[in-house]
């Protein structure tokens, strides 16, 4: 009894130094224990931080996202309405264009169309002058003859044509309605030629005299077979046709006072 009590006593010495050492061993463990659990959990958290972040960014990116697509919608509608203006608005530009494009072609069709009909004029008022009183007939036949051409060449416009047309007109009004006297050389019916006073009144008579007061004739207007007419002196007057010649040269001459003097019809037109 007495050898077993130190040898339990050991032996619970023993035991209870294992069982210190156990403890501490698994106080150990479980303050690792504990510090893992602390650590996970703190990444736990930063983990469900980063999430959050993350979903709170994916929250935001979604948002602008949306109000990304929202403007963009909202451009594109404003692209599209712009779209829909500016095609209408072409529209009625190209309208404009085609109707200004047919008044421009309606204005060509006038413009030529009033070129031609000033053409025609010339053409009249030309042939009018080589039929009438031979007084320089060619000077006034040339100016016409070239407005013709220029407007049949388009080397003139309408405007310049009617312009030009309309101050030859003036000039063969006036010359219709002017007195007119002038020394000249003429030849006779019978080939002489004599140097004359001749008087043109207006576009209805011509009369000479010569210098020396011995000859006399009046321009008459024959018409041929074929329907053209030539101008011919008659010149065995009367002695009243004569005087009448006279008198009237020496009033235009201022020989002799103003007054009147009768130059009948019948000695200018012989049909």
């Amino acid at each position: 009894m007495k050898i077993l009590l130190p040898i339990l006593i050991l032996s619970f010495a023993a035991f209870a130094n294992d069982s210190l050492q156990q403890r501490a061993a698994l106080l150990a463990e479980k303050a690792a224990l504990e510090s893992d659990i602390q650590k996970i959990n703190a990444q736990i958290a930063q983990t469900d931080s980063l999430a959050k972040a993350e979903q709170r960014f994916g929250l935001e990116q979604q948002a602008r996202q949306k109000a990304d697509v929202g403007r963009r919608k909202s451009e594109i509608e404003q692209l599209n309405q712009k779209l829909v203006e500016l095609s209408a608005e072409m529209r009625r530009e190209r309208n404009s264009i085609a109707n200004s494009q047919i008044q421009v072609e309606n204005v060509n069709a006038t413009r030529k169309a009033l070129v031609a009909q000033l053409v025609t004029h010339c053409r009249n008022l030309e042939n009018f002058i080589k039929i009438g009183l031979p007084w320089d007939t060619e000077a006034r036949s040339e100016r016409v003859s070239v407005l013709c051409m220029d407007l049949e060449n388009g080397m003139a416009t309408a405007e310049e044509g009617f312009s030009r047309l309309r101050a030859i007109y003036a000039e063969e009004i006036r010359f219709g309605d002017e007195v007119q006297i002038s020394n000249r050389i003429i030849t006779r019916s019978n080939g002489e030629v004599v140097n004359a006073n001749v008087l043109r009144i207006g576009n209805q008579w011509i009369v000479y005299q010569d210098d020396a007061g011995h000859l006399y004739g009046v321009l008459n207007r024959k018409s041929g077979k074929d329907g053209q007419y030539e101008y011919i002196w008659k010149e065995n007057l009367s002695f009243e046709e004569r005087q009448a010649v006279k008198t009237a040269i020496d009033v235009k001459l201022s020989r002799k006072p103003p007054q009147m003097v009768t130059l009948p019809l019948s000695l200018s037109i012989n049909h």
